[in-house]
């Protein structure tokens, strides 16, 4: 019989069952210091490295840079850099992870100890 540490403190378990919050916490902390492209409601694009959210769907991003929605679609613009950057949860239309970011990540999505 293990023994395991959680938040609640120190329990005993016979199951390897894992609860889904436990799921989607392994999921986020596999998302930590990747790439994230962040489109918000009002047509801006935040693209930084993913270093927190809350229970409020608050995203932090690091070595951010925004992209501003471009009225000529051939033309982006130069990014204006800003650093550390808070997104409200409110304002996030959709959020992706680069795919040259999941790469680096080996067993992603996978139960580990």
């Amino acid at each position: 019989m293990a023994t395991m540490i959680e938040e609640n403190g120190p329990s005993t378990h016979e199951q390897s069952e894992v609860s889904p919050w436990a799921q989607a916490r392994q999921k986020l902390e596999g998302l930590l210091n990747k790439n994230m492209k962040i489109r918000m409601t009002d047509g801006r694009t935040l693209v930084g490295l993913f270093l927190c959210t809350d229970r409020d769907c608050n995203v932090i991003l690091g070595s951010a840079q925004e992209f501003l929605k471009s009225t000529d679609t051939f033309s982006q613009g130069e990014p204006r850099v800003l650093g550390l950057a808070m997104i409200p949860g409110h304002h996030v239309v959709s959020i992706e992870v680069e795919a040259d970011s999941l790469e680096d990540t080996q067993g992603f999505g996978s139960n580990r100890c």
